[in-house]
């Protein structure tokens, strides 16, 4: 184990560049990983990066699901996770053979499947496209219009992309532990300590938090928000990573976590898991690594590109 401080930063740094990595870092990482990676960003941006980047290797620090979107669009490319341990319980709720199980007994309604991208690569497999927080609105829009649709894993989500655009959805019920958690009375305290500040949730909230927002949106987007507007003081509903983020881009604004009913602040225990110490170990080792069959990557990607050439 390498020592921790200073020479494990540097450590790292040099092993990115043995390796010719590139370490990409979701907004709901601790801070020390999100201040060393070379891109931080949401599931869309990472999405992006991943399919765009030369490096041949890319450490991916986030969930076991966005590492496998990452291999699945670098096929060529090793890809490690941290802890490959980190799961998600929204993909969680969602396993792929309930789903494959469903669409045959349901094959009269012609399903369209748009899988929200926190699914796993067999859930992406069996979707015609994928979307994220950031782009759902403009996948569903551009949907068949004759085709029913099946949204899944996120409830939440798949509620408040049904109210921006009126498209009649069935949702899988799915939904992730730590945005639920979010709850009317918890807000509605939050915003008496802070009358002026704009509350701004993430979709995967409960429609009783989402409308106590100023701003529904995804981490991205809350970013593009805060920026914009005149506001000097903004309650955060979503992960606590996002606040650190938020404050290295706008040192001037200050940022208030969304509490729960149990805690000051909302932590993902699976984006926690990932450390300075096991993406120093990942890079050494090049393990864990993410492996995938041929034959299921390759019907993973369809949807996937088609996701991106849509949200161009």
């Amino acid at each position: 184990m390498a020592t921790i401080g200073i020479d494990l930063i540097e450590e790292i740094l040099e092993l990115k560049r043995k390796r010719n990595a590139v370490i990409l870092a979701h907004n709901y990482q601790v801070k020390e990983i999100q201040e060393l990676a070379d891109f931080v960003g949401d599931s869309l941006g990472l999405s992006y990066q991943a399919a765009q980047t030369d490096a041949e290797v890319i450490a991916f620090c986030g969930v076991h699901f966005m590492a496998e979107t990452a291999k699945i669009v670098n096929p060529g490319k090793k890809v490690i996770l941290p802890d490959l341990d980190a799961g998600c319980s929204l993909s969680e709720s969602c396993p792929a053979d309930k789903l494959e199980a469903y669409l045959k007994e349901h094959a009269d309604k012609n399903y369209y499947v748009i899988a929200y991208i926190n699914c796993s690569a067999g859930v992406k497999a069996l979707s015609d496209v994928i979307c994220t927080s950031g782009n759902a609105v403009k996948i569903v829009e551009a949907a068949p219009k004759d085709r029913n649709i099946l949204f899944v894993p996120d409830q939440n989500l798949g509620a408040w992309v049904m109210e921006q655009t009126g498209r009649k959805m069935e949702l899988w019920r799915g939904a992730c532990y730590v945005h639920v958690e979010f709850t009317r009375d918890s807000i509605e305290r939050i915003r008496a300590e802070h009358p002026g500040a704009p509350v701004v949730a993430h979709p995967e909230c409960t429609y009783a938090v989402r409308i106590l927002a100023d701003e529904v949106c995804s981490t991205e987007k809350m970013i593009t928000y805060c920026k914009a507007s005149p506001a000097k003081a903004f309650i955060i509903v979503t992960e606590s990573g996002m606040l650190h983020r938020l404050r290295r881009e706008m040192p001037e604004k200050e940022f208030i976590p969304g509490p729960t009913d149990l805690c000051a602040c909302a932590d993902c225990r699976f984006m926690k898991m990932n450390t300075l110490e096991k993406l120093h170990d990942a890079l050494l080792h090049l393990q864990p690594e993410i492996v995938i069959p041929e034959a299921l990557r390759a019907r993973a990607e369809l949807p996937i590109r088609r996701m991106l050439e849509l949200s161009k």
